[in-house]
């Protein structure tokens, strides 16, 4: 859904408070699809932040998996091969554009 949002799940050692706050955080803004709520709508926004930390952990705290745990630095090493195959990918598609432009003109 939202590439900001990290796996928390299996991680050594556990996912922090924090970090299930942060992913509340981001579900949050792309259901409501504001960064920053209106004044207005502060205290919704807020709630509904919480009630979701609350549900991740208690999901995160649930769970159980035979799989060997994970680092945080496994899942960023994955991250950014997935972000630079996404850039190379991107290079490679403006540079057929633009010799396709070239050959037109």
């Amino acid at each position: 859904m939202c590439r900001n949002i990290v796996p928390l799940n299996n991680l050594q050692p556990s996912a922090t408070d924090a970090e299930c706050h942060d992913a509340a955080l981001q579900y949050v803004r792309k259901i409501a699809g504001v960064t920053k709520p209106a004044r207005a709508n502060e205290e919704v926004f807020e709630q509904a932040v919480a009630r979701i930390a609350e549900a991740t952990r208690a999901l995160l705290d649930g769970l159980v998996t035979t799989a060997p745990p994970r680092t945080r630095e496994e899942l960023a090493e994955k991250r950014q091969a997935r972000s630079a195959e996404r850039y190379e990918a991107l290079r490679e598609y403006q540079e057929q554009k633009r010799a396709a432009r070239a050959a037109e003109a």
